[in-house]
């Protein structure tokens, strides 16, 4: 059983930046890659990054070169700053792993970009 808690979403202006935490419950949670996704209102949840178990990540074009995912396992947290901040990024972001075939959300945590 894993669980994932999300946090560090706000409201900011356009430009600024944030940085997401999601910490998991378990060990088998550093040999799992993880995935930030989010959800805006009226759209289909979509994958912004994700990071594999040894560091290899892979981003969404839309926030390619402004958000850097990030893994501490020593802490079994997954970070993902988010620089540059657009009207667009306004979303519930979620992070997710599967675990033994299981997959795993956390309950998401509101980002508002909103001058």
């Amino acid at each position: 059983q894993v669980q994932l808690v999300e946090s560090g979403g706000g409201l900011v202006q356009p430009g600024e930046s944030l940085r997401l935490s999601c910490a998991a419950s378990g060990s088998i949670f550093s040999s799992a890659a993880v995935g930030w996704y989010r959800q805006a209102p009226g759209k289909q949840r979509e994958l912004v990054a994700r990071i594999t178990r040894r560091g290899d990540t892979n981003y969404s074009d839309s926030v390619k070169g402004r958000f850097t995912i990030s893994r501490d396992n020593a802490k079994n947290t997954v970070y993902l700053q988010m620089n540059s901040l657009k009207f667009e990024d306004t979303a519930v972001y979620y992070c997710n792993t599967v675990v033994w075939e299981v997959d795993y959300w956390g309950q998401g945590t509101q980002v508002t970009v909103s001058s």
